[in-house]
């Protein structure tokens, strides 16, 4: 059955139920002994006889609820939130088919009985909402001196190959939010600027798989936002934290916070920093023509980096609100690789020669993004928000890279190479976005207008008596603009507490020009490449609740995966002596429908099967230039159809002990062709289990104990064998629980290994890659300040659709 006859059947049952019911609607509000109104207040409808809940709502920004149900007769209400006094309505006789507007009500602040008493509430690990997972991170004690890039691959579902490649669900076009604004960096930059970011400014990280047509259209595998932690409290408040990992190499990293808040303005800040090198081992055993390549390289990373996010929020009245936002990075590092390699004659495994080759890559990276917005809320339940972003990146990098031949210990001969790839994208945004209530349920519209002006330079030299010199044959410039204009209407309703549906149409009209501009001035095909199409992308998704048991779920959505910036460049950039990295100024988007079938039983236990069709699948091909040197380069080659299995619960054997279990399976069929060789691929792509559990130990100690596993699967033209990690920690409260000192153990068994083969294009090749994920790790952090709590704005800015294709060498 297509998924849009599906959707038909789901709307016409749920239309059909509605119109045979007629509702109720009980209206009100709710303020603090200030008279300022209070959100997230738990208002709960409860029958007069016998004090048995009828159905409960939450309140808004502005204080106020509403509750629908099929309902008459004596009722009264009840109002809980945390940090105030419970309070009951007296008794109300309400009518079918009304409007009942019940007074307003003062909550009672319980301060005074709690003040030497600290309050603290957990979340569990990991939530399960009907949209996403979300992995709370501030509450694990494994997570603690981690950076975000190595969080995510500990996240339920989430892959990170040895290239920094992130997938989710065993689908590769997943993208990065950090706080609901997609980062402006490819694979490269992006893994760099997450390892930058410390665990300990992290609150939680959310995976989307099937986002609403609020969301931009790109990222065929979903979405994955970075929850950074916000300030929520009254008066003046921070954090600081330090912490110490030791692995191969020493690693350090701090953080602080400080915020101010009052009922008009909200002040915040954070600065957070690393510092350290990360070493790591590659072997590569390649076969290609008649030579065997037997490639051992030493890996040194070193880098250091500073996080600064500082912004104000002004209420201008109790409608409307005003902020600026800013945030920046700063890295700087080298890349420093030594590596020799034997080179045999196949047939007989005769000795030929040996490279003695090393790369000297001095780095440094700035990324800043400028946000202003506005929103406006009234107690009608209708928002209206408006962003306006501008976003850098600047990027300026060198390498020296110097080869050496030797047969016989023996010197031959010497090859010196060295470039400079100075790199800089503005984007430049606008989005504002609406929603209101209509026809009993909610009813959002909006738009968005993006320009990326990228321009990336490539200067290539040959040594000569140690002097660079410039070959205009391997040099060049690039320049990529793209304007994308899209809009989007989106509505959600609920029905009669059995059904709820979302569905929504995302437009998108995209622009785009690549220019490329070569040193020696011979002019080719594909230099100048210039793209205009439109795309309709919809999206829905209903649930329907059986009975308190057992709640099921259908979604749908179609996405798209624009290739990156740098993919588009056709120059070829030369990695080391033996690879090569080629653009593709030809490259086209490829499209994704979803659809996704889900049963959720207790609100624990999830079971989700999906199904995707990609068009125009593209991946990075391995193949043959020169006779003995590779190149790589990302091909549309084929269509892809990808099924998948996932099933996870919370687990909670005893009080004292807390868990989470996820178990995945993901099976692939690719056809296609490339270079008249024909592909025809069908075979598990991926499936793992993850599991984690949490220990109450008493006297304020705590204990983490989490592992996790991947099974063999398939990447592209890459066969990828198992591979696994175990973790444990534990933690320790005092001074009145301000205080926090976490000890952690990462891949305990040595088992977070990277291997893979592909025999692709002529070449046999065979890879292990294996760095310090083996880590002991020790972190101090201390809560000041005022403990007033008071709900936090909401921030999203509209940087979001032109991230994660930004790429440098």
């Amino acid at each position: 059955m297509r998924p849009k006859l599906i959707l038909s059947l789901f709307s016409l049952i749920a239309t059909l139920q509605l119109s045979a019911q007629t509702f109720t609607a009980i209206r009100g509000s709710v303020k603090d002994n200030n008279n300022v109104p209070l959100q997230s207040v738990t208002v709960s409808l409860l029958k007069a006889a016998d004090s048995s809940l009828v159905k409960a709502d939450i309140t808004d920004k502005k204080g106020a609820f509403e509750i629908l149900c099929p309902c008459s007769g004596k009722f009264l209400l009840s109002y809980s939130a945390t940090g105030y006094n419970e309070k009951y309505s007296s008794i109300y006789a309400v009518d079918s088919g009304k409007t009942f507007t019940s007074p307003p009500v003062a909550l009672q602040s319980n301060t005074q009985q709690l003040q030497n008493v600290t309050v603290v509430s957990h979340k569990p690990l990991i939530e399960i909402k009907a949209d996403k997972l979300v992995f709370n991170v501030e509450n694990s004690i494994n997570a603690t001196g981690s950076n975000a890039l190595e969080l995510l691959q500990k996240s339920p579902g989430v892959m990170v190959d040895n290239n920094d490649n992130i997938s989710m669900k065993g689908k590769s076009g997943v993208k990065i939010y950090i706080d609901g604004r997609m980062t402006q960096l490819d694979s490269k930059s992006l893994a760099d600027y997450l390892r930058s970011i410390n665990s300990n400014d992290i609150e939680a990280i959310e995976m989307i798989s099937n986002p609403s047509a609020k969301y931009d259209a790109s990222g065929n595998a979903g979405i994955i936002n970075i929850r950074l932690k916000k300030n929520k409290k009254f008066g003046t408040n921070g954090s600081a934290s330090v912490g110490y990992v030791q692995g191969i190499t020493p690693k350090e990293n701090g953080s602080l916070s400080l915020n101010y808040r009052n009922k008009k303005i909200n002040l915040f800040s954070n600065l957070s920093g690393n510092l350290g090198n990360n070493q790591s081992e590659l072997d590569i055993y390649r076969i290609q023509s008649d030579s065997i390549y037997n490639q051992h390289t030493m890996i040194l990373n070193k880098g250091k980096s500073a996080n600064v996010k500082a912004g104000v929020d002004y209420s201008i009245d109790n409608k409307n609100t005003i902020g600026f936002l800013v945030t920046s990075n700063f890295a700087s590092g080298s890349f420093n690789s030594n590596g020799n390699t034997v080179i045999s004659y196949q047939p007989t495994d005769q000795y030929i020669k040996t490279l003695v080759s090393s790369n000297y890559a001095p780095n440094n990276r700035t990324n800043a993004d400028f946000n202003i917005n506005y929103r406006y809320e009234d107690t009608s339940g209708k928002e209206i928000g408006f962003d306006g972003d501008y976003g850098l990146f600047r990027s300026r990098a060198n390498s020296y890279q110097p080869n050496y031949y030797y047969g016989d210990n023996t010197f031959l001969y010497s090859i010196i190479n060295g470039n400079s790839t100075p790199t800089n994208i503005d984007i430049y945004t606008a989005k504002l976005d609406v929603e209101q209530k209509l026809w009993k349920g909610k009813f959002g519209y909006g738009a968005k207008f993006s320009y990326v002006k990228t321009n990336n330079t490539f200067d290539f030299f040959d040594y000569t008596n140690n002097i660079p010199v410039k070959d205009p044959s391997q040099s060049n410039s690039f320049v990529y603009t793209e304007n994308v204009n899209a809009a989007y209407i989106n509505y959600n309703r609920s029905f009669k507490d059995k059904w709820s549906l979302q569905a929504g149409l995302r437009t998108e009209q995209t622009n785009s020009e690549g220019d490329l501009t070569r040193a020696d001035g011979i002019s080719q095909p594909d230099d100048t490449v210039k793209r205009s199409y439109f795309d309709l992308f919809p999206s829905a998704a209903i649930s329907y609740n059986l009975n308190d048991k057992n709640t099921f779920g259908l979604t749908y959505s179609r996405r798209i995966d624009r290739p990156t910036y740098q993919d588009l460049n056709p120059f070829e950039n030369k990695l080391d002596q033996l690879t090569y990295e080629k653009g593709n100024a030809f490259l086209r988007p490829q499209y994704t429908d979803n659809i996704e079938i889900s049963h959720i039983v207790k609100s624990k236990l999830i079971t989700s099967l999906s199904y995707s069709y990609v068009k125009d699948y593209a991946t990075q091909i391995t193949d043959t230039t020169n006779g003995n040197a590779t190149y790589v380069q990302q091909q549309n080659i084929a269509s892809q159809q990808l099924y998948s299995f996932n099933m996870g619960s919370p687990l909670s054997p005893t009080k004292w002990w807390n868990g989470y279990a996820n178990i995945w399976y993901n099976y692939q069929q690719i056809k296609g062709a490339y270079n008249n060789v024909v592909v025809n691929i069908s075979q598990t792509s991926d499936y793992g289990a993850y599991m984690q559990n949490s220990f109450t130990l008493g006297k304020d100690y705590t204990a983490e104990l989490t592992g996790w596993f991947n099974g063999p699967g398939l990447e592209g033209t890459w066969q990828r064998k198992a591979m696994g990690g175990m973790e444990a920690g534990i933690q320790k409260l005092f001074l009145q629980k301000k205080a926090t000192v976490r000890l952690s153990a990462t891949d305990i068994l040595r088992t977070l290994k990277f291997r893979a083969t592909s025999d692709y294009g002529g070449t046999n090749l065979n890879i292990y890659q294996y760095g310090e994920q083996q880590t002991i790790r020790l972190n101090f952090s201390y809560r000041f300040g005022s403990n007033q709590i008071k709900g936090a704005r909401e921030r999203k800015t509209g940087l979001e659709s032109e991230s994660n294709r930004i790429k440098t060498q």
